[in-house]
């Protein structure tokens, strides 16, 4: 992922409100490695139940953000859940579902999409979480190119009726 800066990152959310943006609490962009990331993402310490998600758009070159909330509760303790994004097999308490605001006029209508996404938001971190020997860099490229469409193709669809 190329780095953002923080002007980057504000102007880049398609679904926040004036509010959500005056108060968008930024991660440690000066402790991101950006070469290990598809995405960025991250919750709020002051409001848990949200949570922001920022990827480019190669075809436009612009950075393109959400926010997502968090469903309360979380899945049942005990069984194994998967996240839509990276794929990865976990305990279901770290996989919550998220939901998010369409852009635009379907938005502010209540129109809403949601997902199971890993709980931390932190799928590029998981995704090179194995040992070298069990995750080579070429898997690494290949789960990280699915991840980044995956995320892409969520965001296209909070896009979808913004016009």
């Amino acid at each position: 992922m190329r780095a953002l800066t923080e002007d980057d990152i504000r102007a880049a959310f398609v679904n926040a409100t004036p509010e959500q943006l005056e108060r968008l609490p930024l991660p440690g962009l000066h402790e991101t490695i950006w070469d290990e990331r598809e995405f960025l993402g991250w919750r709020d310490a002051q409001a848990s139940h949200l949570g922001y998600l920022v990827h480019w758009d190669d075809a436009e070159s612009t950075p393109v953000g959400i926010v997502v909330r968090a469903a309360g509760g979380s899945l049942r303790a005990g069984i194994a859940a998967m996240c839509s994004f990276c794929h990865s097999p976990q305990p279901a308490t770290q996989v919550r579902m998220f939901s998010t605001p369409r852009a635009g006029e379907a938005g502010r209508n209540g129109n809403t999409i949601g997902t199971y996404i890993c709980e931390d938001l932190a799928c590029s971190l998981l995704i090179r979480r194995q040992p070298p020997h069990l995750n080579p860099p070429e898997q690494i490229a290949r789960r990280g190119a699915a991840l980044l469409q995956r995320v892409r193709n969520f965001t296209g669809d909070v896009l979808k009726t913004a016009n």
